[in-house]
């Protein structure tokens, strides 16, 4: 019989734990990957249908005979197409992104820093104001019924409505450039802080605030040691959500604000020259930085909610 006493070698465990470990990343990546090759396949298709009437009529103008193989390359090589292919747009972003200077106003991740800026100025400014309007709602109920249902019944009116006219009044107080588009994305940040810091700083159970009562805890000590821990595992994921919605308002501020830099001034300058691989390429890379600073966030979320994960489990 095998000696029950001996113990597998380190290398052996690290072995099989490094086994395990690639095993899941490859279980949950190939999902990822088929659904991007459908994708792709689907977008090569939709740019043959769509660019498919612009070709014929070049060929038939040039009375040019053609196989079916050079028609639907044709589809994905025009210089202006109504839909690009997905090569095209790849070589837009390399070109942009690797063979550009970074600082020159051709470059994409030029534009994408400008972005960057302006929605995490927003979103610092709405978490901020959020968080701030949540703690007086809760604590004033006469605000709670006067102030609550305006911070709903704004998120009501259009963004695009909004913009011209922050656009317009911050103009006339001087101020230009950063400033009101950081404010029409800090507009779309702070409404899902408010909701879900005014759900969280509300979730102290009853037996909690009795405890701290029997303690003689002032009020600012009852928010600190318990209403505002208590409160981050609704806060967290809202500014995940936050931070989402302040890249929308970011990009949709370039627009009207006639900006020279920026992924949204890219999207305008592309469809002012009929540049659609432009447009495509800023399309993909505000996507990329949309789920990059998720991703930020989802890892500041699971490093502050440990102690809470811990405790579940």
């Amino acid at each position: 019989m095998p000696d029950a006493s001996v113990k597998p070698s380190r290398s052996s465990v690290e072995s099989r734990d490094g086994s395990a470990l690639a095993s899941r990343f490859w279980a949950a990546l190939w999902p990822l990957l088929v659904v991007l090759g459908m994708v792709i396949a689907i977008w090569y298709g939709a740019a043959v249908a769509l660019n498919a009437s612009q070709v014929t009529e070049r060929f038939a103008r040039d009375n040019v005979t053609y196989t079916t193989g050079q028609w639907v390359e044709a589809t994905w090589s025009m210089k202006r197409p109504l839909l690009p292919a997905p090569h095209q747009v790849g070589a837009d972003m390399f070109h942009t992104i690797f063979e550009e200077p970074v600082n020159s106003p051709q470059s994409l991740l030029y534009h994408t820093g400008v972005t960057s800026i302006t929605t995490l100025t927003g979103f610092v400014l709405g978490a901020l104001v959020g968080i701030f309007l949540a703690v007086l709602i809760v604590h004033f109920r006469t605000l709670e019924r006067g102030v609550l249902p305006w911070i709903i019944a704004s998120q009501a009116v259009p963004i695009l409505a909004i913009a011209p006219i922050v656009i317009v009044i911050f103009g006339n107080l001087g101020f230009s450039g950063l400033a009101p588009k950081a404010f029409i994305s800090m507009y779309l940040c702070f409404f899902p802080v408010t909701v879900a810091m005014v759900q969280g700083l509300r979730s102290a159970g009853v037996s909690e605030r009795e405890l701290l009562h029997t303690y003689a805890a002032t009020q600012q000590q009852a928010f600190w040691r318990l209403r505002l821990p208590a409160s981050l595992p609704f806060l967290m994921p809202s500014l995940r959500v936050g931070i989402s919605a302040g890249l929308v308002g970011a990009i949709v501020a370039e627009l009207p604000t006639g900006a020279q830099a920026g992924l949204g001034a890219r999207l305008l300058a592309g469809s002012y020259y009929g540049n659609t691989a432009q447009i495509w390429s800023a399309l993909l890379m505000a996507a990329l930085l949309g789920l990059a600073l998720n991703g930020v966030m989802a890892a500041l979320e699971s490093h502050v909610l440990r102690p809470w994960r811990t405790v579940a489990k």
